[in-house]
């Protein structure tokens, strides 16, 4: 969402007649901004609650919470979701965001067309505004400056996802990989880790 990367690909595509293209902002760079206002909040409220709660009871509802509410609420099992009504019941107003950030993954999720989906980013700004939550007033200020680039999304559905998870992925085989002297063995590890199952585990 870098000013200076958009202007130059806007001047590319009105500098080339024939390329017809829309910017798009992918919607996994739109859920880490979201995401971590949420977890800035999940920090502040979990410390107040630390210093609330007896040290064995805190310990006992926060133990293990902090990877419970990094999935999306249909990924949990039942266990899980129980853990979190208790957490929830100490803290509304973690739970209040929760529910927010849910909707807002749910609407990318959802097979709409530009202008429903456009709509329906709109309408999730204005609940999130009439509620007394401030921990989305920045994400709300990005997505309102860059509602066209975000809601582009929903024309096609293109995204990066898969390529960020590749990345991500040779990145974790090359730091196990380290101390490899040649490239053709970081290659051969390479190839192992993203083909090697199906062809020796099947």
């Amino acid at each position: 969402m870098w000013p200076g990367y958009l202007n130059a690909i806007a001047e590319f595509i009105d500098a080339q007649p024939d390329v017809k293209a829309k910017i798009v902002i992918d919607r996994f760079h739109v859920a880490q901004t979201y995401r971590d206002e949420f977890d800035t909040l999940r920090k502040q409220e979990m410390r107040r609650l630390h210093q609330e709660l007896p040290k064995d009871i805190y310990q006992d509802i926060a133990h293990g919470m902090h990877w419970v509410l990094r999935h999306n609420h249909d990924h949990l099992t039942e266990d899980e979701r129980g853990r979190l009504r208790r957490l929830f019941h100490y803290l509304p107003r973690l739970h209040q965001a929760y529910t927010l950030r849910e909707e807002l993954t749910a609407i990318f999720n959802m097979d709409l067309e530009l202008t429903e989906g456009r709509r329906r980013l709109e309408q999730w700004i204005a609940k999130v505004e009439r509620c007394s939550l401030t921990c989305f007033d920045k994400f709300i200020k990005t997505l309102r400056n860059h509602l066209d680039e975000i809601a582009n999304y929903f024309d096609q559905r293109a995204s990066s996802g898969f390529v960020e998870g590749f990345n991500n992925k040779l990145k974790t085989i090359t730091r196990r990989s380290y101390g490899l002297k040649r490239v053709d063995s970081l290659f051969r590890r390479l190839w192992l880790d993203l083909h090697g199952y199906t062809h020796f585990l099947a």
